[in-house]
């Protein structure tokens, strides 16, 4: 998301591992003696007391301070007979996280010239997607990014495009075609709320996957391929890729879903609807390129985004001008395939999933983030427990900031 029987989770203590490039030499700080030792044995002891109370099976996490790595560790395990340790190299499914990856090929794609955020969608589409409440009211990927579209997802519909034996039987392509086109299997007036583009904010998978379909059509690829060649090789993401044909089978976790406290195996799944969550990557990997985002756009000398471009999908995109009715200004901002969280103070994205709980957020400015990825899906107040988990981390982070430890500023 192992045995039915709860048990303590046995405290998996790796040495921080890099993953390339950059990520060794941050891993090999983490270790300095100057850390402190007695808050990095409480964060240990708190983590996994959670993991055990929750029924987490594996757990992996970083914190990054001033755009570095300074802490990455892995705990638990990625399998019921608890045989494989999970570390922050594990591969993982890491659920709506997969959104700001399209969000870059999308910003890369308006860059080139070959998209604009603020015309109609059906420009770039082989077929028509109109809000028959509102037809004369045009949808644009901007609406789309910032989830005010007016398009909804039908759960009856959603929940059948997740796959648990085996490959998807129908494209992307086809499944959007029927979902938005009069006539089509799929094809109801509640798959559009009844309010004009921008009125409402209304979390979409399905509106950020047609998203995923118009940058497809954009480059000219598919989206895997295309963010291999831009994204995932380029800052040297190898435990990353969309589909399980992509990953090493070896090295990807199996989801668990957490009940009482006990942590139930269910199968590894694909969706139809892949670009809005069908990522898989690890802590390592998706340490990368987070901070790539949090440097406008660039990690190491090596370029995924251009800084404007960077600096318009991170943008509070809501004004009071344009301010959704159904989303006040206290409950944050958006930015483009780029969320917000506590309220606007944490930017980034978040997933969850069956079997996968996943945060990805720093503070507006960048100066601490924290990544982590549970294969363990919760309910109820066992939700608790990741929340306690990254207030700690979070906290560990400013204090290395505050204290100038090794990695930090």
């Amino acid at each position: 998301m192992r045995q039915l029987a709860r048990t303590s989770i046995a405290l998996c203590s790796l040495a921080l591992i890099a993953s390339a490039r950059s990520l060794s030499a941050q891993a090999k700080q983490a270790t300095a003696p100057s850390l402190s030792a007695p808050m990095l044995a409480s964060l240990d002891s708190l983590i996994t007391r959670s993991m055990d109370d929750a029924g987490i099976m594996g757990f992996g996490a970083a914190v990054i301070v001033d755009k570095r790595v300074v802490w990455m560790k892995g705990y638990g395990f990625t399998d019921w007979q608890r045989t494989r340790p999970f570390t922050p190299n594990t591969t993982a499914k890491v659920a709506s996280v997969a959104k700001p990856f399209v969000g870059v090929s999308m910003m890369r794609a308006v860059k080139e010239g070959k998209l604009s955020l603020d015309a109609d969608i059906n420009q770039y589409l082989p077929f028509r997607v109109v809000n028959p409440h509102r037809p004369n009211e045009r949808i644009t990927l901007r609406h789309l990014a910032t989830h005010t579209s007016g398009i909804t997802d039908r759960w009856e519909i959603y929940r059948a495009t997740y796959r648990f034996d085996g490959n998807s039987k129908e494209s992307l392509h086809a499944f959007l075609q029927a979902y938005f086109t009069p006539g089509g299997k799929y094809y109801a007036k509640e798959n559009f709320l009844e309010a004009k583009p921008g009125e409402l904010r209304d979390y979409s998978n399905i509106g950020a996957a047609l998203a995923g379909l118009i940058v497809e059509r954009a480059h000219g690829q598919a989206l895997n391929v295309y963010t291999k060649r831009h994204i995932f090789t380029p800052l040297g993401m190898n435990n990353t890729g969309w589909f399980l044909r992509e990953v090493n089978a070896a090295n990807h976790s199996s989801p668990f879903v957490s009940q009482g406290g006990f942590s139930i195996p269910i199968a590894i799944y694909e969706g139809t609807t892949y670009p809005d969550g069908g990522l898989r990557t690890s802590v390592s990997d998706l340490s990368r390129f987070f901070i790539a985002m949090l440097n406008d756009g660039v990690l190491d000398g090596v370029r995924i985004l251009d800084s404007a471009s960077t600096a318009e999908m991170r943008r509070f995109q809501l004004t009071d001008a344009n301010r959704p009715t159904n989303f006040p200004a206290a409950d944050g901002n958006t930015g483009l395939f780029w969320r917000t969280k506590f309220n606007g103070l944490r930017v980034g994205h978040g997933g969850n999933d069956p079997g996968v709980e996943v945060e990805m957020l720093s503070d507006v400015a960048g100066n601490v983030g924290v990544i982590y990825i549970s294969n363990t899906s919760l309910s109820g107040t066992d939700r608790r427990a990741t929340g306690a988990i990254f207030d700690a981390l979070w906290k560990y982070g400013e204090h290395l900031r505050a204290t100038g430890t090794p990695g930090s500023r």
